[in-house]
């Protein structure tokens, strides 16, 4: 699985349709997290996720900060201590 960030989710469901969920997860030998994330994943397999088209303002900042990256201007940040001390 690739290194992406992650939400967590709690929802609420009548006992009834809990127990419906569990049984199915059961019978296919899945924890309920796994089935459910299983659900969600085939709902949306053929949603596109948008994209959206930068500002022209937000799009000069981030290829500065690219070209900052490539000329070595930038430093690797390994604590918010570091970075306050360094001001």
């Amino acid at each position: 699985m690739s290194d992406t960030q992650a939400t967590q989710v709690k929802i609420t469901l009548p006992n009834e349709l809990y127990m419906h969920l569990r049984s199915k997860a059961e019978k296919l030998g899945l924890n309920m997290a796994s089935y459910i994330k299983n659900l969600v994943i085939n709902d949306v397999k053929d949603i596109d996720i948008p994209s959206f088209k930068m500002s022209e303002e937000r799009e000069k900042i981030a290829l500065k900060a690219i070209r900052d990256y490539k000329s070595g201007k930038t430093r690797v940040l390994k604590d918010i201590d570091d970075f306050l001390a360094n001001l």
